[in-house]
């Protein structure tokens, strides 16, 4: 573990594993049980979902293998419903619920619901008593710990199939708000909260089947926490719960201070918010400060009409997960990792808007920021950092009614590229490092929804040139067989391509283009629109960025990416200087090299004076 060992408690070390990966195992479980019981594929295909455990003071102690960009919203999110059910109104059976971005959400399809996990017969001889520190007697049922779910809904209502579009203007027509609020009161179902939601989502039945499977994970962690209760006692778990938290807290502060201190800024930007056709800068600035950092987001564009506005704990989310992914060591994801990182949110940007502002499409956002913060931390340990990825996966909803199919919504969020990695290539058809997600299979597509889907695959030439190659660019058509629906997109990476690093080149742009009647148009990146039966949308997602010069890679790479057709010979000429004989199956080595110093004297010769 690169020395994290001697960080563990000196108590009993080998109880503190045990009970660590017990934890973590129960995210990971309350994922699978989303997997395998919910109805969308948004959730069981996409994977756009969430799992994590808080113990009785809210404070995340583990979580799934699942979404980063979620998962750091989780201590805020915690904080309002505590805010609204302080632990001592909280009873067994109770289940909490909420979407609201102004009240600990982050978007509106984005549902957290929450269930206090309560001991009662289970507890152990002197964990029976009743507990000062936290106020949570209640007869024998005291408040362990709360399982925690995300789960974005494939409808929540609004203007838009799906409530995913990133023209929406104000979060009143972006569907239906959720506060804090109690889904199950004492085990009593809320029938008036369950009645509002099915009255204002366009499929009912799936979106009240995907509720149901987030409440399945929360029964399989309250089921899972109670066997850790029942062996090791409640006093037990709670000391190792704070050994935890503390535990990953001296892992981290011990990793940062090995990093050199400084500040570190880096600005990366969206192209618009699908509303004004204006760029919209990210700033990152990232000081390091002993055993502590601070990211601060000051200099962002102020909030923006589009749906693409953040909400604070969105972009602390994003921070978290980046720093995350250059530490070295393995460290335990939980709250006790967030104590040395300080995020600066300044109220009335992108990043800490106000009412009204709408956050449907708030995605693209986090993804960009993931780009604008591990370009800033290329700069601190550019042995763990990759090139830009495809700048975020791509969101497509297509919604209607059909003869077949009755009132449908088909949504999906396409991952792309991973960016060159220091001494490898980027990974074609790669979820972006801030989403473990995947795409929906065709079959499912075309199963679900009236949609057929007529190209699939990578697209030679895009990925960005270096001594590592950016993963290569994914495409996608759509073609519409129902009888009217509407479609939306939420596409980006046009004016701002995906960065390169140390001499690598850019990757290229994202492109839509619709074909209706036998003429082909092109399409701007963010929009809504109708569509009718036959119409095909082409999607093109950005190609992602290359590390290194290209001149340094070997040619037998650039042979192997040819003969595989991720390029073509004039393309491996034009960029790597890679020189193919008559056959295009074997590299002309004296070529080549004439090629190569050629081109790097060109480019001495064009650099300018310093």
């Amino acid at each position: 573990m690169n020395g994290a060992g001697s960080f563990l408690p000196s108590a009993d070390p080998i109880r503190f594993e045990l009970i660590k990966n017990a934890l973590a195992t129960i995210g990971d479980e309350m994922a699978l049980t989303i997997v395998r019981t919910s109805r969308s594929s948004v959730l069981k295909d996409n994977m756009d979902f969430s799992t994590a455990l808080c113990d009785a003071e809210g404070r995340m102690i583990a979580q799934g293998l699942t979404i980063p960009l979620h998962l750091g919203s989780v201590p805020d999110a915690m904080v309002a419903f505590l805010a609204r059910y302080p632990r001592e109104s909280i009873r067994p059976g109770d289940v909490l619920i909420l979407n609201d971005p102004f009240e600990g959400g982050m978007h509106l399809p984005d549902v957290f619901i929450v269930k206090p996990i309560f001991a009662g017969d289970v507890l152990a001889g002197d964990s029976r008593e009743d507990d000062a520190r936290t106020g949570d007697a209640r007869g024998n049922a005291a408040l362990v710990a709360f399982a925690v779910t995300i789960g974005h809904q494939v409808d929540v209502g609004g203007r838009v199939p799906g409530s995913n579009a990133s023209d929406s203007t104000e979060i009143f027509a972006e569907g239906l708000r959720i506060p804090p609020l109690k889904l199950y009161d004492a085990g009593v179902v809320n029938e008036t909260l369950l009645r509002i939601i099915e009255k204002n989502v366009r499929l009912p039945e799936v979106v009240m089947g995907d509720l149901h499977s987030q409440l399945a994970a929360c029964a399989i962690a309250e089921r899972e926490v109670h066997k850790l209760v029942e062996r090791y006692g409640l006093p037990t778990l709670r000391q190792t719960f704070d050994e935890l938290l503390d535990y990953s807290e001296r892992v981290t502060r011990a990793e940062i201070a090995s990093w050199p201190d400084g500040v570190y800024s880096f600005t990366d930007h969206i192209d618009d918010d699908g509303i004004e056709d204006r760029p919209i800068p990210l700033v990152a600035t990232i000081t390091v400060d002993g055993d502590g950092v601070t990211v601060d987001y000051t200099g962002s564009s102020r909030q923006v009409k589009g749906a693409i506005n953040a909400t604070p704990s969105f972009a602390k989310s994003l921070a978290y997960a980046a720093i995350r992914s250059i530490v070295d060591v393995e460290v335990p994801n939980n709250a006790g990792y967030f104590r040395p990182i300080r995020v600066v949110t300044p109220p009335g940007t992108i990043v800490n808007p106000g009412l009204p502002a709408a956050f449907a499409a708030r995605g693209l956002t986090g993804f960009r920021l993931m780009d604008t913060l591990l370009g800033a931390l290329a700069r601190i340990k550019p042995e763990r950092v990759p090139a830009a990825c495809e700048g975020g996966n791509t969101g497509i909803s297509i919604g209607g009614w059909d003869r077949v199919y009755g009132p449908f919504i088909f949504v999906e969020f396409i991952c792309g590229a991973g960016g060159a990695r220091p001494g490898l290539d980027g990974v074609d058809a790669h979820a972006n490092p801030a989403a473990c997600m995947c795409n929906v299979p065709c079959e499912v597509v075309e199963v679900e929804s009236p949609v057929v889907i007529e190209r699939y695959g990578l697209v030679p030439n895009t990925g960005g040139a270096g001594e590592y190659r950016g993963g290569l660019a994914l495409a996608r058509d759509y073609r519409f067989v129902g009888e009217e629906a509407i479609l939306q997109v939420r596409s980006d990476r046009r004016a701002f391509l995906p960065y390169g690093l140390d001499g690598g080149k850019p990757g290229t742009p994202s492109s839509n283009t619709l074909e209706s009647d036998g003429e082909v148009r092109a399409l701007p990146s963010k929009f809504t629109m109708a569509i009718k039966r036959g119409d095909v949308l082409r999607h093109v997602m950005p190609g992602a960025g290359g590390l290194g010069d290209p001149l340094n890679r070997d040619p037998a790479r650039v042979l192997d990416d040819v003969l595989d057709e991720k390029l073509d010979a004039e393309y491996a000429r034009r960029e790597y200087g890679v020189v193919l004989d008559r056959t295009e199956r074997a590299v002309d080595t004296d070529a080549t090299a004439a090629l190569r110093a050629q081109m790097r004297e060109r480019r001495r010769r064009d650099a300018p004076e310093s």
